[in-house]
């Protein structure tokens, strides 16, 4: 498994970072709530759609300036919006 891994290695398009790497400081005298399975469910979404949005980089450049314009368009009218995702999850 680890030659194919080094076999392979050269077809990542970007390096990803690990979930933890977002978590916040935690002090030693803070208490931490456990996720629930349906926060770590929609979590597991958003890595899904990172990774859908990283192919999309990637073959955007296979594309002629006309196509690009066409999926640009599509993409900054589809909904719902990241904006409104997030606006939706801090209670806005």
């Amino acid at each position: 498994m680890q030659k194919q891994t080094e076999q392979f290695s050269g077809l990542r398009l970007y390096e990803t970072e690990c979930r933890g790497d977002n978590r916040k400081e935690i002090k030693d005298n803070e208490e931490v709530m456990p996720l629930s399975g349906e926060a770590i469910r929609l979590m597991n979404y958003v890595d899904d759609v990172s990774v859908t949005l990283r192919r999309v980089l990637a073959l955007a450049q296979t594309l002629t300036p006309e196509e690009r314009k066409r999926v640009s368009d599509y993409l900054k009218n589809a909904q719902p919006s990241v904006e409104a995702v997030i606006s939706s999850l801090q209670g806005k």
